[in-house]
């Protein structure tokens, strides 16, 4: 019989003859679905599914057992050898936009960082970010409120509220000492 090279997957794998399964091996001395090889944390757990001519471990047999690099075991008259048992984890690298900073409008209120010269007038709950109403998106919901969502990360925002002015004491003395222009009763007589 030649000699062939299975590549186990992270978690488990079926072995049998059955086209189903993950590992397929077609021989006679083994079941349809004969095992089940659970790869992780360096070592391969072997669990016997009820097979009719049983699985070894070093010529053991075994319903339940590891299996370390090196070591023969047999499914059904088939022998195999577990040649690695290491997992690598491949994590790519993102490169992440760079967000442009805000600058602060004459009046100061931060600008939107796409449109320099308007007003920032939403910031995103999740990211932070900061949008003008142009750079935010509208959500419209059939008899409800318009949901506002980042244009970076789809997550809502909340509205920035703009800062109060402050009144200088002369603006204040004219607001209270306003007349209205209205004669009153008294005037009139």
């Amino acid at each position: 019989m030649p000699v062939r090279a299975y590549e186990l997957k992270t978690g488990v794998n079926r072995l049998g003859r059955s086209p189903k399964n993950d590992l397929q091996l077609d021989h006679p001395t083994v079941s349809a679905t004969h095992c089940e090889l659970t790869l992780g944390d360096g070592v391969v757990h072997v669990r016997d599914c009820g097979s009719t001519n049983g699985t070894y471990i070093e010529r053991k047999p075994i319903t339940d057992g590891t299996l370390t690099e090196g070591q023969i075991f047999h499914v059904g008259e088939v022998e195999m050898v577990l040649e690695e048992a290491q997992i690598n984890i491949a994590i790519p690298t993102f490169d992440q936009p760079q967000v442009p900073v805000p600058v602060i409008l004459p009046n100061g209120v931060p600008s939107c960082p796409i449109h320099t010269e308007v007003a920032a007038v939403f910031r995103c709950l999740s990211c932070k970010q900061l949008m003008c109403d142009e750079c935010v998106h509208k959500l419209r919901r059939t008899g409800g409120q318009t949901l506002h969502l980042c244009s970076a990360c789809s997550n809502p925002c909340e509205a920035l509220v703009a800062p109060k002015r402050k009144r200088s004491f002369l603006a204040f003395l004219e607001k209270t000492l306003k007349m209205s222009a209205k004669p009153s009763e008294e005037t009139r007589r």
